[in-house]
């Protein structure tokens, strides 16, 4: 089978990409890797190993890349954004996300339990620490209880906001929601006051964003 040397290299990329990552590459991540400035022409040649059934695309989901002989993918919900920072206002993402149209798909191997999985998109620095950085995307299991320690996705009751945080029970009714940056302060607030939308299960990175600048204190 005739490839050109871009068509190999751009095979090989995705080939070690989801081996060592679990889920496909982005085109863009496609083009910076091989060199290639412009996303028409990394489509074009992916369009080439497509008729050579090299690889299969979806194109209406995010990373709708897949190669042939490949391990089945699933499809999972991105329903929304997530600050790691202050609160913001993100959508009600557990009664709704099969109304969602935008997916990412990863290697069924991955997260064999899908029931209840949604994605957010996170925004802000503040769990950096935890290897979350901002544009990452994290797989969320959607659950309404939380241990201390766990990531959770959590809605501030009084402002419908809702943050990426750890969270830790305390005394006196009080619920800690952690950053995960030594520049940051906890968020206090009463046990009532907060509800769990969810737990993180996995982090997606995004390798075109600086990577999290982990503390050496």
């Amino acid at each position: 089978m005739t490839l050109s040397l871009r068509q190999r290299k751009i095979l090989d990329f995705i080939r070690h990409f989801m081996r060592d990552q679990g889920f496909p590459p982005t085109i863009r991540e496609i083009g910076e890797e091989v060199g290639i400035s412009s996303t028409s022409v990394v489509n074009y040649n992916l369009e080439v190993l497509e008729r050579k059934k090299l690889i299969s695309r979806n194109r209406h989901v995010s990373r709708g890349l897949r190669l042939a002989g490949s391990v089945d993918v699933v499809s999972i919900p991105l329903v929304g954004r997530i600050a790691a920072g202050e609160p913001v206002p993100i959508p009600e993402a557990s009664a709704d996300i099969a109304l969602f149209d935008e997916t990412v798909e990863i290697a069924s191997n991955m997260l064999p339990d899908t029931e209840g999985i949604y994605a957010l998109q996170v925004r802000g620095e503040s769990m950096i620490d935890a290897l979350i950085n901002d544009g990452d995307i994290v797989l969320m299991r959607h659950q309404s209880h939380a241990d201390n320690g766990d990531l959770v996705a959590a809605r501030l009751v009084d402002n419908n906001e809702t943050t990426l945080k750890r969270f830790f029970h305390e005394g006196n009714n009080r619920v800690r929601l952690q950053p995960a940056n030594p520049t940051m302060e906890p968020i206090y607030v009463p046990a009532d006051k907060v509800e769990v939308q969810g737990k993180v299960m996995m982090v997606i990175r995004d390798l075109h964003r600086p990577g999290p600048r982990a503390s050496l204190s």
